[in-house]
């Protein structure tokens, strides 16, 4: 195919002219089942009515405002932010990336404000994935990603993941921030234990670092809580968001403190399209739906469906898979096979997974996904399983 878009993903051969739920229709009228939901983004599945009439009622009002003028659909899902979390301060972009990289930045000016000029490394750790900036891509050290894309952003130091000895090693006078993820997704869904998450916030709070908890994919209910790091109790200083926030539509945050965003004043950071109030409607109307739909308590029953369910896989295809990761809806498959090799089974049988490193397949349906088209789900996949011959 002589296509005009640049080549930077591997497509899969087929396009979706329609969808509703957790199903997709393809151009030639082919029925998939949608466990990747745009990569955790479409936390509510395709054509949600409610989030279609706030995008008509929007679209009939303001599309976009500059960041010059109040907007208060902006200050309505920044209440809303508040009041689920932590925060007292939200700042709002369009995506993952901006919103980590935000998170970089406030961290950085939070001590250069306090008069400590030098204090502005970021400790990361290994398999974690945080953007395709150069800031986000020098915050996880991933050389593949990173090749080619020289110089890199210096302030980062990655420890590997699980070295607590390492971790604690690594601080030093320097030290501005630990950037974190509670569940690694593009490292493999690799949970990070709650005791070490308890330890760290300890350390943190013992040396006066700040603590920034990366949830664009395992925030807004995808682990069954709001936030991932709700499991360990702890209190961050920062989050990032974005992903489900919007529902599909792209739209991030920046969650943090009066404390550590007072550094943050007029001019020190912006957006031309963050926090628009096309957006901003669209994000409060998720809140709204998650809400109603009791959508943590149907995370809760269909993750239990979904890891009995592959539990009886492992036992079936012991040869093929090994283990299953994971919280919530936000689950990993551990591959003897390579995972391309599965995920691509599973296309063929019309089911929609997602690979991610450390050979894990990953699961990502929609938060709303109904018993039975779980079912399906792990009847398409082990078909897909069986269909592998060794």
């Amino acid at each position: 195919m002589n296509s005009s878009i640049m080549n930077t993903y591997n497509r899969y051969p087929v396009s979706f002219e329609s969808g509703h739920g957790p199903w997709l229709k393809s151009k030639d009228g082919k029925d998939y089942l949608d466990f990747a939901a745009g990569i955790a983004v479409n936390i509510l599945g395709h054509n949600h009515p409610d989030l279609n009439e706030a995008m008509k009622v929007s679209a009939d009002k303001i599309w976009h405002l500059s960041n010059l003028y109040e907007i208060p659909e902006q200050e309505k899902l920044a209440k809303k932010l508040c009041s689920l979390s932590f925060a007292e301060k939200v700042f709002f972009c369009n995506s993952g990336a901006e919103s980590v990289e935000g998170a970089i930045k406030i961290a950085r000016k939070y001590f250069y404000t306090m008069g400590e000029t030098e204090r502005n490394e970021i400790i990361t750790f290994s398999g974690s994935f945080h953007g395709r900036t150069l800031a986000t891509l020098a915050a996880a050290a991933n050389s593949s990603y990173l090749e080619g894309f020289g110089p890199i952003p210096k302030g980062f130091v990655s420890v590997p993941f699980g070295n607590h000895e390492a971790f604690k090693n690594a601080i030093n006078e320097n030290t501005a921030g630990v950037l974190i993820e509670s569940i690694q997704g593009e490292g493999g869904i690799r949970v990070i234990p709650e005791d070490c998450l308890r330890a760290i916030r300890k350390i943190c709070t013992e040396k006066g670092i700040l603590l920034i908890f990366d949830e664009v994919q395992s925030g807004v209910c995808r682990t069954g809580k709001f936030f991932g790091y709700e499991w360990a109790s702890v209190k961050p200083d920062i989050v990032t968001l974005a992903k489900a926030l919007g529902g599909g539509f792209p739209l991030g945050a920046i969650l943090t403190t009066n404390e550590v965003a007072k550094s943050m004043v007029n001019g020190s950071h912006g957006s031309t399209f963050g926090g628009n109030p096309l957006a901003c409607m669209i994000g409060d109307k998720v809140l709204e739906i998650i809400e109603k739909e009791k959508i943590i308590t149907n995370v809760s029953v269909i993750s239990k469906i979904l890891f009995e369910g592959l539990s009886d896989l492992l036992k079936k295809h012991d040869n093929k898979i090994f283990g299953i990761r994971g919280k919530g809806l936000m689950i990993g498959i551990e591959c003897l096979e390579k995972n391309s090799l599965i995920t691509e089974q599973a296309f063929k049988e019309g089911l929609l997974l997602v690979n991610a490193g450390d050979n894990v397949v990953r699961m990502l349906p929609p938060l709303n996904i109904s018993e039975s088209d779980a079912l399906l789900g792990i009847e398409k996949l082990d078909q897909a399983l069986s269909n592998i011959k060794l």
